[in-house]
């Protein structure tokens, strides 16, 4: 029987979202525990947002002490937090200026905007159209759908917000074709997350940026799921050797709490001045000082490392379990952003895995998607290994035994 809180939240919570029938309750490192006192092991991290795992002492102590010193005043005033956290971002990344809002979509709106004021300020104000990828995920907003590359996350809101294309994830051909005198800029995820842990081609990101370099094309990065270490980088596009023209973060930004973030170079930004854009509680006091706490946990402790350390030896894991199951057909990504392609669906194995006491999340149907915490350990990685070995043998054996 479902527990009151799970009866409680399907009469009175909007049906957006397919739960897992599990309530939790508490959490700390990689591990979740419920209202019954089960622990799970987390390879979710709330969708890649708690990259220091759950209940981080620092990060704690940085919320407590700030929500009783001072919470919000708006951004009609300074406050320490904000500047921290915004010097950081910058003296770490390619960009001059930061702009805060509340979370991923947002930090989006706020790109797709700032690249169309760059160019009306330019006097170029046919210059306003976007070329995002197939299979890209930005948002749930009006504008960010629009620029999503998948139908199921546009349909039934027609009609969408004209301005964006579309083309192939690594087809520079493609892309090249799609560019004109209208394009203001190319939007996209360094590794497409919610497409399917969908990682660049070789070469293609720079023969991206080159492409945008020729044509007075604004570069915009999408690393809200891919950032703040997930890769093994503080940012992804370092892997590359190249920098965008405007950053997108959010997620694990402030650890949990709902925060985003966008970068730009000065050339770019200040094109919005005063009035030009806002938000009420975008980069609040509470916020920044987590995300503060956040970011020199990541910068102090070499987290980006310990994590491309531990996402290399999880990436073997998986190709070894590939050696024994013929039934995965592909291992995908970077550091411990990490996916299993199926050749059947991928949520029975979810559930059978929740049933064994480890979280796990399928996305495109037919992939499983792996993003722990980045303080996942070795021991922990071979945990989640044998219970997909076991899952994925008990599913082979019961098809097999359907068909006898």
């Amino acid at each position: 029987m479902p527990s009151e809180t799970i009866k409680k939240a399907d009469v009175f919570i909007a049906a957006t979202y397919k739960r897992l029938p599990v309530v939790l309750t508490r959490g700390e490192g990689c591990t979740l525990w419920d209202e019954s006192g089960r622990a799970y092991l987390d390879f979710v991290a709330g969708i890649a947002v708690c990259n220091l795992g759950h209940a981080h002492p620092a990060v704690t102590l940085a919320v407590a002490e700030q929500a009783a010193r001072l919470v919000h005043v708006s951004n009609l005033f300074y406050t320490q937090p904000q500047a921290d956290v915004a010097a950081l971002l910058v003296e770490n990344s390619f960009a001059d200026r930061v702009f805060f809002c509340n979370s991923g979509a947002e930090a989006n709106e706020a790109a797709i905007k700032l690249a169309r004021k760059y160019f009306y300020e330019k006097g170029d104000s046919d210059r306003f159209r976007i070329v995002a990828m197939d299979k890209s995920f930005h948002g749930r907003t009006m504008a960010t759908l629009s620029a999503t590359g998948q139908e199921k996350i546009r349909k039934g809101f027609d009609p969408v917000l004209g301005g964006f294309d579309f083309v192939p994830f690594n087809d520079i051909t493609g892309l090249k074709a799609k560019l004109d005198y209208r394009t203001a800029a190319v939007l996209l995820e360094p590794i497409q997350g919610e497409g399917g842990v969908r990682c660049p081609s070789a070469g293609y990101l720079e023969a991206v940026r080159a492409l945008c370099n020729e044509t007075g094309t604004l570069l915009i990065f999408d690393e809200i799921q891919t950032g703040m270490g997930r890769t093994g980088r503080l940012f992804a596009y370092e892997h590359f050797g190249i920098e965008p023209d405007i950053m997108t973060l959010a997620k694990a930004l402030a650890n949990g709490l709902p925060m985003g973030a966008m970068l730009a170079r000065e050339q770019v930004a200040e094109a919005f001045g005063p009035g030009s854009h806002a938000t009420t509680f975008g980069g609040t006091p509470l916020v920044t000082a987590a995300s503060h706490a956040v970011l020199r946990q990541m910068l102090e402790n070499d987290i980006p490392e310990t994590c491309r350390k531990a996402g290399a030896y999880f990436f073997d894991r998986l190709l070894q379990l590939k050696e024994r199951h013929p039934i995965i057909e592909e291992v995908r990504g970077l550091g411990l952003l990490l996916g299993l392609k199926l050749a059947v669906d991928a949520e029975p194995v979810v559930l059978k895995c929740l049933e064994r006491g480890f979280l796990i999340n399928w996305i495109q149907g037919d992939i499983l998607r792996f993003v722990p915490p980045l303080i996942v350990t070795i021991q922990e990685i071979d945990r989640m290994i044998d219970c997909l070995d076991d899952v994925l043998t008990d599913l082979v054996r019961g098809e097999r035994t359907a068909v006898q």
